[in-house]
């Protein structure tokens, strides 16, 4: 059985984006060589996600507005997380969106379904974050 480990970083210039992740995954699974196993991919901070859908801007706007009427970010004072802080409503969007997906390898490629790609969710941006890839398998 074969083991790799990869961190992959990202720098949203706003409070919150969606990065399409999946060539950069795509990559890792190419310089693992394992042809069959498992792709773990998982968001290494607590304001952030990793989640798989559909790359369609009208998607990713939606997502927005609706992760915003879920955990609005104003006013801050509603969270009691925010004293000193301002990112109470990024952990709960990234609760919402999910820390980690799990992709099947097979012949030696991300094994998805129809318009599945992973994404990159940042929810509290503006520094650098990592997500970590782990791939095992022969």
């Amino acid at each position: 059985m074969k083991s790799y480990r990869k961190e992959l970083w990202f720098e949203v210039p706003g409070r919150r984006g969606f990065v399409n992740i999946t060539p950069q995954v795509e990559q890792c699974l190419k310089e693992s060589s394992v042809n069959e196993g498992l792709v773990l991919v998982n968001a290494m901070h607590i304001t952030a996600s990793v989640f798989i859908n559909d790359d369609e801007r009208g998607l990713h706007h939606d997502y927005e507005v609706w992760l915003e009427k879920l955990a609005p970010h104003q006013p801050t004072s509603q969270y009691r997380h925010n004293v000193g802080e301002d990112n109470a409503d990024a952990h709960m969007k990234r609760q919402i969106m999910g820390r980690e997906v799990v992709v099947a390898v097979t012949r030696g490629g991300l094994d998805f379904g129809p318009w599945e790609q992973i994404f990159y969710g940042e929810f509290d941006g503006r520094r650098r974050k990592r997500v970590l890839v782990k791939i095992i398998g022969a």
